[in-house]
């Protein structure tokens, strides 16, 4: 099979492409609205976008179901007060992640819904998920329109790790984080880790 994307819907298109882009890490990304609520949402479009210095970037889609045409939250937040956080996300921590992915009102707190700790930064005003093994504080550096999205470029300004995560030497030890990966509509648990070439 091979497809013209031009010919395409958007939902199909989007299925090929979380399909095919896997697994893919999540980033649990905390903001705080100009009033002072607290957000939390999970966004699996994001990666590293460079070493030095350090940036991350994530994807951000426009509202969806009740809320379609709409920005997220996420998005009205770091365009406002050009700060937030990623928390990454481990394997125990899928539940509540997915109750912050809920389409709730911009009023609502998503620590609260999702019974999650929120605590101080070191640097930016949004909170971070205690309970989330690595948090990373960032400062926005740029958001580019991109078609339908929105892409966020953030400079990581500082970076978190609870101790027993820590491997020493500014090595994760990845067997205790047991990532969350996402997966098309489904989520994967990092089962074996082996080096190449396999024997």
């Amino acid at each position: 099979m091979e497809f013209n994307p031009a010919e395409l819907g958007e939902k199909e298109v989007y299925k090929l492409l979380s399909g095919s882009v896997v697994p893919r890490p999540i980033a649990w990304v905390s903001t705080i609205s100009e009033a002072g609520v607290l957000n939390l949402a999970p966004y699996s479009f994001f990666t590293v976008a460079s070493r030095k210095p350090p940036m991350l970037c994530i994807s951000v889609g426009p509202g969806v179901g009740e809320r379609e045409g709409t920005e997220k939250d996420t998005l009205v937040n770091i365009r406002s007060q050009k700060e937030f956080v990623i928390n990454v996300v481990n394997s125990k921590l899928g539940n509540p992640m997915m109750k912050s992915s809920e389409n709730l009102p911009a009023d609502v707190n998503e620590f609260e819904a999702a019974g999650l700790t929120p605590i101080d930064s070191a640097i930016v005003s949004p909170k971070r998920v205690k309970e989330a093994p690595i948090q990373m504080e960032c400062k926005l550096e740029q958001i580019i329109p991109l078609g339908s999205d929105h892409l966020i470029i953030g400079q990581m300004v500082h970076y978190h790790i609870q101790d027993q995560y820590y491997l020493g030497n500014y090595k994760v030890n990845l067997e205790k984080l047991d990532p969350l990966g996402r997966l098309a509509g489904s989520f994967s648990e990092m089962k074996e880790l082996f080096q190449l070439p396999k024997r």
